[in-house]
This record gives C-alpha cells, structure tokens and sequence, in this order.
C-alpha cells in the first residue's frame, strides 16, 4: 500500500460519527439505491470505487481458475485480492472526503480538496494495476474464463477512467498541483491500453 493509502485513511475516516455506516455492509440492491438517491453521497467516486473492487474479484476468481496454466496463479489471485480490499475500502473513504469538502469553508476547503482529489487518485492507481493483472491472467490463464477476464479489465479501465476526471475537477476547484492530474491520467491511459490488450487476446483466440 502507498504511503498515501496511510497518511489519508487517518484524515477521511476522523468525521463525526454520524457517518454513514459503511456501504460496503448494504446488500448491492441498497447501494444502488443510495447512488440513485438525491444524496451527495454515494456518488461517482463510490461507483468508480465499487467497479474498480469487482474489477479485481473477477481477476482474482479467473487467476484461481488458472492454476493448471499458470505457476504463479495464486499471487496474482493475493495481489488482485489486495487491491480489491483497497478499492472497495476507498468507496467509502471517498464519501467522508466529499462530506469534508462540503463541510469546510476559506483555507480549509483547499485541504478537504486535496483530500478529495487523492482518493480517486488511488482509484485510478488501483485501476491501472488490476487491469495489468488482468493482461498476465488473460494471455496464459484458463481460457474458459476469458470473458471474466476481459469484463474485469474493461471495468477496471472504466474505474481508472472515470476517477481520473474526478481528480481533474478536484484540482481545478483546489487550484492543486497539476501533477496529480497527470498522475491519474497515465493511470487512466495505462488501463485502458491493458484492456485493450485483453480484448485483443479475446479475439485472437476466437479466430484460432
């Protein structure tokens, strides 16, 4: 985990304790709900947070079906594992981070700003990296889980994608640092040029 991951967890998770309890612990009927509600939270962090989390569970579930095909089958398993705990972790760091946003006011919204920006920033992070795990399952892994495959990467560079434009309206409204745009950007442009690369295994393998 990033130095990061450490610093704001402590930030985004001190909010008063009227916060919602954890979206994770709703069945899927529920969060869907609350997305659709007229509520600030969840919202598209959340989501690209959710997607980015079952990006990785279906990288991890086609991995363990790969044993026979691929040695390192079960680190690529833990290592999708790993990051699927942090993005679904992140769906709910992205909601106290925007409830700060909208609770503070003069120097301290640039703060809240800054930390708003680095959640999807991890998000896209943590896209970039699923849908690269997803390259290595997809070329040499169980060929009947390809299309879990290539859904996982797709999800995972739609993740990356749409948490990129999330920290490019953070910047602006914070006037940050521009490098963190780019940051998320080569995240974003990483995945998708995974999942590309998937998709384009998907279909040579429906040609032979």
């Amino acid at each position: 985990m990033t130095a990061w991951w450490w610093a704001y967890r402590d930030v985004v998770t001190s909010l008063p304790d009227s916060f919602p309890d954890s979206f994770l612990d709703q069945p899927v009927r529920g969060f869907l709900e609350e997305l659709a509600a007229r509520t600030p939270t969840p919202g598209g962090g959340g989501a690209a947070a959710v997607t980015g989390a079952m990006a990785a569970g279906l990288v991890a579930m086609a991995a363990r079906f790969s044993a026979r095909q691929l040695p390192e089958a079960g680190d690529l398993a833990d290592q999708a594992d790993r990051l699927r705990f942090m993005a679904a972790q992140l769906a709910d760091m992205d909601a106290r981070a925007y409830t700060a946003v909208l609770a503070t006011r003069g120097p301290e919204r640039k703060e809240a700003l800054l930390a708003a920006a680095m959640v999807p920033l991890e998000i896209a992070a943590i896209g970039a990296r699923v849908a690269g795990l997803a390259v290595r399952v997809g070329e040499a892994g169980n060929p009947n889980l390809r299309g879990d495959v290539v859904t996982g990467a797709v999800l995972a560079a739609a993740s990356a994608r749409s948490a990129a434009c999330l920290v490019d309206i953070n910047v602006r409204l914070g006037e940050l640092d521009p490098e963190l745009s780019r940051r998320a950007e080569r995240a974003a442009t990483d995945a998708g040029d995974a999942a590309e690369r998937v998709m384009s295994t998907e279909h040579a393998g429906q040609e032979h």
